[in-house]
């Protein structure tokens, strides 16, 4: 088989309809498999998959257990010589996969791809491309120098602004919206790490397929739609703290392993300022906007 096309969804019956009808067309003349991995949804997600998409393997969780651990189900499961890991809210183009593959079967060394992302509006998504965080481009990045600065390369390194939205290039990066990974290297890697419940664990991944010797690729030629912030809108406490807490995880880890070992204190102190600011934030806008 050939390709492996994974989904984790929760509460998001519309998106996923309209993803996996992407998802089929694309799918047309691929030797492939779709699972939907359903993380305890109170819509009717599961109903829907069943009544409408016959062909899609689901699975139904009782309980929300997170990105990483929901993914890893599916993987273990998944028997194609690719797997795709793929928001609900997003819309593949009918070349989308066949181009993937095309371009995964020159490049042998590649890992993983990411694709060019854009929203609802055709926009280029920046994170379609990003490099792994270091002091400088996580500090521009936390604290609005990237997005008042767009021109100035110094701000944007965490975006690889140096090469334009149309250009193939070796990047850092893959996001866990649509990430296309060659399935024997999860062989070396191991699989999502499960103490991410969400955000993450595309970064954490994606660092373990470039320290395992492969390389990841953007390939702007194929193209998603990306609803951005529809599967996982990070506007109450729970995503605000899991989000914060990925970046703790992930710190610890590189930690561990010898990074970040000089500038630790000042990351963490970094993150919990932006974590701070987030949860102030909300809490206005709860108790006196609305």
């Amino acid at each position: 088989m050939d390709l492996s096309v994974i989904i984790v969804s929760f509460n998001v019956s519309g998106y996923l309809r309209e993803c996996l009808k992407a998802v089929n067309i694309a799918t047309k003349t691929i030797d492939s498999e779709i699972f939907v991995v359903d993380n305890n949804s109170s819509d009717d997600s599961c109903e829907m998959v069943t009544n409408e998409f016959p062909r899609v393997t689901l699975i139904r969780n009782k309980t929300n257990e997170g990105y990483a651990r929901a993914n890893n189900q599916a993987l273990r499961l998944s028997s194609g010589r690719y797997v795709l890991l793929l928001n609900p809210d997003t819309r593949v183009m009918s070349d989308t996969f066949i181009r993937c593959i095309d371009f995964m079967e020159l490049n042998k060394d590649a890992a993983a791809l990411g694709i060019k992302m854009i929203d609802g509006d055709g926009e280029f998504l920046p994170e379609s491309k990003r490099s792994l965080p270091t002091v400088s481009s996580a500090f521009f990045k936390a604290f609005g120098f990237s997005a008042l600065f767009p021109g100035i390369k110094l701000f944007n390194k965490y975006y690889l602004s140096s090469t334009g939205p149309d250009e193939t290039t070796v990047t850092e990066v893959i996001a866990g919206a649509f990430m296309f990974i060659r399935k024997v290297v999860l062989d070396i890697t191991g699989l999502l790490d499960e103490d991410f419940f969400m955000y993450g664990e595309d970064i954490d991944m994606s660092y373990r397929f470039i320290k395992a010797g492969y390389r990841n690729y953007y390939v702007p030629e194929a193209v998603v739609t990306h609803y951005k912030g529809c599967s996982t809108p990070r506007d109450n406490y729970d995503d605000i703290l899991n989000f914060y807490s990925a970046m703790r995880i992930y710190l610890d880890k590189r930690r561990e392993e010898g990074l970040f070992r000089f500038s630790y204190s000042i990351l963490f102190t970094g993150i919990f300022i932006r974590e701070s600011l987030a949860l102030l934030n909300r809490f206005i806008k709860l108790r006196f906007i609305r």
